[in-house]
């Protein structure tokens, strides 16, 4: 796997050479874990002129850090209360001849920004910008390997908890039953907090979980994903408790399940991010929910949960083969609920089956 890292720091030399600048400092963590197979607590990464470096402000621990960093990368150790890893990068990049330096504004703070400026005021300082998050927008068959066994252990964790009772149970307690079993299943642990809203607060997006018990006739939406070797993705599923679904629900239900197909079905190679959303947006405007709608239905996964590319209204670009995102269009009604359906899937051409559904759980409106 060391050529995978180091032909990825390559790839971002030649971005930030080609803009005329001499060396450049990741911090932004995702980034050096991208970049570097690991990411240690607060350590920055230095493609300098002569060599790369990792700047740790200790040894690296394989629990903290997701792993050994790439063993083709050396390592500067700072001495115990050693300063900001950043500052020490760019001063190791002085010692490298470097005249400039591409740093990630867009993760340094302003303190940190003018720390690294005044320990080589000689540096000229460039934004560095979002070149190692498009990188990473486009994913090879490993990483996409991590997220395929990160869906698989939440199917399991989802499917398990679904053969339990509910009725009774908080939401708070399910979310943390679902988190318990992520780890179980040999998760790194939850791509994000865990999801369970249950009656009036089912169907909202990020809802945080409450006290609220579970009760007969509720709308159950749970949204859940699994951390594996660093790499996140996430399923959403709306289920009725205990009773066949009232009439509205299975309309909802319906609508909703229409709406993500029409999105899932439009995920391919060079289509523009906006017409997805489109897609499954036009199936709920035309039935009247429009001021019910998320403000995107999708957005890529990786390394974080949520990465280019954004399915929005007024998103800009096209899709790439090989780009894993989620499709999760859904409507909430105030005081009574409602459904959310998130999968996360691999664009893929038509040659090849078209977009790879990682995320298998039955999107039956099951009566549980």
């Amino acid at each position: 796997m060391s050529e995978v890292y180091a032909t990825r720091r390559s790839r971002l030399r030649d971005h930030f050479t080609a803009a005329g600048t001499a060396a450049a400092l990741v911090t932004r963590p995702a980034n050096v874990r991208y970049l570097a197979a690991a990411a240690p607590q607060g350590c920055a990464l230095l493609l300098g002129r002569r060599e790369d470096l990792l700047v740790c402000a200790g040894p690296p621990d394989d629990r903290a850090c997701d792993g050994r960093p790439d063993e083709h990368l050396r390592l500067h150790v700072l001495p115990a209360n050693g300063g900001d890893t950043a500052v020490a990068a760019a001063d190791l990049a002085v010692a490298q001849d470097a005249d400039s330096l591409a740093v990630e504004e867009h993760h340094l703070t302003v303190t940190r920004h003018r720390a690294v400026s005044s320990v080589a005021p000689g540096l000229r300082l460039t934004d560095l910008g979002g070149a190692v998050e498009q990188l990473r927008v486009v994913k090879d068959e490993e990483e996409i390997s991590c997220l395929r066994i990160g869906a698989e252990i939440a199917d399991q964790a989802l499917g398990e908890l679904l053969e339990s009772i509910l009725v009774g149970r908080t939401e708070r307690h399910l979310a943390l039953e679902l988190e318990r079993r992520l780890v179980d299943h040999g998760a790194d642990g939850p791509a994000f907090p865990t999801s369970v809203a249950t009656g009036p607060n089912s169907g909202r997006r990020g809802h945080r979980p409450t006290d609220r018990r579970v009760e007969e006739g509720d709308f159950l939406s749970v949204c859940l994903g699994a951390t594996y070797r660093g790499y996140r993705g996430e399923i959403g599923r709306t289920f009725v408790i205990g009773t066949s679904p009232a009439d509205w629900q299975v309309d909802l239900y319906d609508l909703v399940f229409a709406a993500q197909r029409a999105g899932r079905e439009s995920l391919a190679p060079g289509a523009a991010c906006r017409d997805v959303d489109r897609a499954a947006r036009h199936v709920l405007d035309s039935a009247g929910y429009a001021e019910a709608l998320s403000p995107l239905t999708g957005h890529g996964v990786g390394l974080e949960i949520d990465e280019d590319p954004q399915l929005a209204p007024a998103a800009m670009g096209k899709l790439d083969a090989c780009v894993p995102v989620t499709v999760e269009p859904g409507v909430h009604l105030p005081g009574r609920g409602g459904v959310r359906i998130d999968d996360t899937l691999v664009v893929r051409p038509e040659a090849d089956g078209g977009p790879e559904l990682l995320t298998i759980t039955t999107k039956e409106l099951l009566a549980l």
